[in-house]
C-alpha cells in the first residue's frame, strides 16, 4: 500500500526539503514530491517536521534492562523502550567482563536480532575488555588485558558475526595486528579508556581504527608537549568522535570546540545510556558496580565518578541546538547519519532515502518528539 507523509519540513542527507509529501511504499521510503499526490492515503503532519530515525551506536541499557544482564527479554525491553527516545536503530553495547560472560551475551543478543519489535539491532558494540586501568571509568579493571584474535573469533562466532564495533586502548600489546585483522573483516575499531600518547593513537588509526570512544571521557588529555588522546581526536583526519551531549560528561564549550575541530560531519552523538535511562532516580547496577542516579547523572557509589548516562538521544539534539553549537539540521545529522556511517551501517539506516526502511521520527517546531515510525507504521506516540 502507498501512503504519503505531509509535513512542513523533511531532513534529508543533502539538505532540508520544505513542505511536500514523502511517499511510503510497502514499509520503504519512496520519493519526495512538492505536489499533493492525486491518490493514496495522506498522513497529515502539517506544522511538524520529519527526520530519519535516530541511530545510537553506544548504549548499554534502557528501561531497567542492561545488555550485560544476558537476558533476551532485557534486550527486547531496550528495543521497545528506545522508540520513546526517537532511536530506531542501535548497537547493544557490552562492558568489560569475563571472556565467558561476553561470549554468552553475544549469543543472547544474536538470538534476539531480527525478532525485535522496537528499535532494530544493527550489530553489537564491544566496549572493552582491551582497555587500560588508568582510565578504567566505570569498567572493571580485573578483566582488562591485551587483545587476542583467538578470543575475538570466539565471541564473533557466538554472535553469528554480529559484532560490528570494538573499542580498545592503543597502548596495549599487539594492538596494531589485531586492529589490522578485524578491520579487514569489516569490524569498526574505536579507541578509548586509554592513557595512550598522540603517537600511539596515530599508529593505531593508521592500522585501521577510525572512532574515538566518548571523546574527552576516559582518555589522556591534551597538553602543549604531549597532545595525548584528546589531541589525536582533534587532529587525526578521517576519524569519527563519539560525543555525549548531556551537559554533564562534556561541557557545552568543549562540545563546541570538538565540533569545530572535527566538523559536524565527523561527530557521532551517542548516549552511553545505562539501565536507568527512561526510569526514575535511585539505586542501580552498571555491570558489577552499584550506581546512584540523581540530578540527571548516573555515578558510581564508591567514587562518585560518572557511570554512563541517562541521556535520551532526542534530548541530545535539543541540547546542542539550545547551546547554540549546532543547527537542527546538524544536530539531526550527528544523531542519525554520522553514527550510522561511523560503523558502516549507513546502507540500511540513518537517512531518509528511497528503498530504505521507512524508519523516521516526527518532531514539533521545538524539536520535541511527537511520534516514532518503523517500516512506515507508527510505533510510539507522545
Amino acid at each position: 500500500m502507498t501512503k504519503y507523509i505531509h509535513a512542513d519540513r523533511f531532513y534529508y542527507l543533502e539538505g532540508v526539503k520544505e513542505g511536500g509529501y514523502l511517499e511510503i511504499v510497502d514499509g520503504k521510503f519512496g520519493q519526495w514530491t512538492k505536489e499533493k499526490p492525486s491518490e493514496g492515503v495522506i498522513i497529515d503532519y502539517s506544522g511538524f517536521q520529519i527526520a530519519p530515525g535516530l541511530v545510537d551506536t553506544h548504549i548499554h541499557g534502557f528501561g531497567g534492562a542492561d545488555v550485560m544482564d544476558n537476558s533476551a527479554d532485557g534486550i527486547h525491553t531496550m528495543s521497545e523502550g528506545l522508540l520513546s527516545t526517537g532511536v530506531t536503530s542501535f548497537l547493544p553495547t557490552t562492558l568489560t567482563s569475563s571472556s565467558e560472560r561476553l561470549e554468552a551475551v553475544s549469543a543472547t543478543v544474536a538470538s534476539v536480532a531480527g525478532s525485535e519489535k522496537g528499535a532494530k539491532i544493527r550489530g553489537i558494540y564491544f566496549e572493552g575488555p582491551y582497555f587500560t586501568e588508568e582510565y578504567k571509568g566505570a569498567q572493571n579493571p580485573i578483566y582488562m588485558k591485551n587483545p587476542s584474535l583467538v578470543e575475538f573469533e570466539k565471541w564473533q562466532k557466538a554472535a553469528n558475526g554480529l559484532i560490528t564495533k570494538i573499542a580498545l586502548a592503543p597502548e596495549r600489546e599487539n594492538v596494531a595486528e589485531f586492529v589490522s585483522t578485524v578491520t579487514k573483516q569489516g569490524v569498526t575499531v574505536a579507541l578509548g579508556h586509554s592513557n595512550g600518547t598522540y603517537n600511539e593513537a596515530k599508529e593505531i588509526t593508521e592500522a585501521g581504527a577510525s572512532v574515538w570512544v566518548h571523546a574527552y571521557n576516559g582518555m589522556r588529555g591534551l597538553t602543549h608537549r604531549e597532545p595525548g588522546m584528546v589531541g589525536a581526536v582533534y587532529n587525526i583526519p578521517d576519524t569519527y568522535a563519539e560525543l555525549i551531549c548531556d551537559g554533564h560528561h562534556v561541557s557545552p564549550v568543549a562540545c563546541e570546540i570538538l565540533m569545530h575541530q572535527k566538523g559536524h560531519d565527523r561527530v557521532a552523538m551517542i548516549t552511553d545510556c545505562m539501565r536507568a535511562g527512561g526510569s526514575s532516580d535511585g539505586d542501580y547496577m552498571l555491570g558489577e558496580f552499584p550506581v546512584i542516579v540523581e540530578n540527571g547523572t548516573a555515578r558510581l557509589k564508591d567514587s562518585g565518578n560518572l557511570a554512563g548516562s541517562i541521556l535520551k538521544l532526542k534530548d541530545g539534539i535539543k541540547n546542542v541546538v539550545s547551546w547554540g553549537i549546532a543547527t537542527p539540521e546538524q544536530a539531526i545529522h550527528m544523531s542519525s547519519y554520522v553514527p550510522a556511517v561511523s560503523v558502516g551501517i549507513d546502507d540500511v539506516c540513518g537517512q531518509i532515502k528511497e528503498n530504505y526502511d521507512a524508519d523516521f521520527i516526527v518532531l514539533d517546531k521545538d524539536l520535541e518528539l511527537v511520534s516514532t515510525y518503523l517500516n512506515g507504521e507508527e510505533v510510539w506516540k507522545a
